[in-house]
């Protein structure tokens, strides 16, 4: 009761906001359990709502309201690579991977479940999801390379570039995975400047061999400054490769 002796005003929700609500507490749920863990009963007793309620919104049951969830994951996941173009390109991924690892963190064993498959509740639909979070990724990399402004790629990068970049970001997936198993470790940000490193070396590589690739990284070093990731790590290279003298 409040001092006027009056029960506070209770504020009916809107239908987005209840549905916002009770996504918001599955998210949760499969943070950090299993898919098939989770209930429908584990949802409302969380929300605080009755099961009936729970169904109202979601009356395709617990695949219906997994599938929103995943919807929503991805659309976070999505938003992790959505970086301004300005700067150096190895400033800018930091930044992306500090968001997209922080939610790794935050939803264990729920992005494991995502990645690893095997769920009782994947459906194509739910395979669709993730495999559009990873599009839209490699996308926005690319976009950040300025693959547009290269010739004959039609703003798409070349076939070895996109491949480059693809193959990354399952690089990123298996790294996240492997550092949930290994009971989060390194620390994040070593994990985020290793991934940083393996990005230049995958694409330094690419350029060796793929004359448009070498254009965008030519242009991607020119906003790299000295004291900054790229540099750092061609400093620590050099005295692996000092005794290699014979190669060149």
């Amino acid at each position: 009761m409040s001092s006027s002796g009056t029960a506070p005003a209770y504020r009916r929700l809107s239908v987005h906001e209840r549905r916002s609500q009770l996504l918001g507490h599955a998210l949760g749920l499969f943070a950090h359990r299993r898919p098939e863990d989770v209930s429908l009963d584990d949802v409302a007793a969380s929300a605080g709502v009755s099961r009936p309620l729970v169904y109202r919104y979601f009356p395709g049951g617990k695949q219906q309201l997994y599938e929103a969830a995943l919807r929503s994951a991805a659309d976070q996941l999505e938003q992790c690579f959505a970086e301004p173009p300005t700067g150096p390109l190895t400033t800018r991924l930091a930044r992306a991977l500090d968001r997209y690892l922080a939610f790794v963190d935050e939803h264990d064993a729920g992005f494991m479940a995502l990645l690893q498959g095997g769920s009782v509740v994947e459906t194509s639909r739910t395979s669709a999801i993730v495999d559009e979070v990873r599009r839209d990724a490699a996308e926005q990399i690319l976009a950040h390379l300025a693959a547009d402004r290269s010739s004959g790629s039609q703003g798409r990068g070349s076939p070895r570039m996109r491949m480059a970049v693809r193959t990354w970001i399952s690089a990123v997936e298996a790294a996240s995975l492997i550092w949930l198993d290994e009971g989060k470790q390194p620390p994040l940000p070593q994990l985020r400047d290793w991934l940083v490193d393996h990005f230049v070396a995958l694409l330094t590589a690419t350029a060796a061999g793929d004359a448009e690739t070498a254009a965008v990284v030519r242009r991607a070093l020119a906003l790299e400054e000295p004291d900054g990731a790229v540099a750092e790590l061609v400093r620590r290279v050099l005295p692996v490769v000092a005794d290699s003298g014979h190669l060149l």
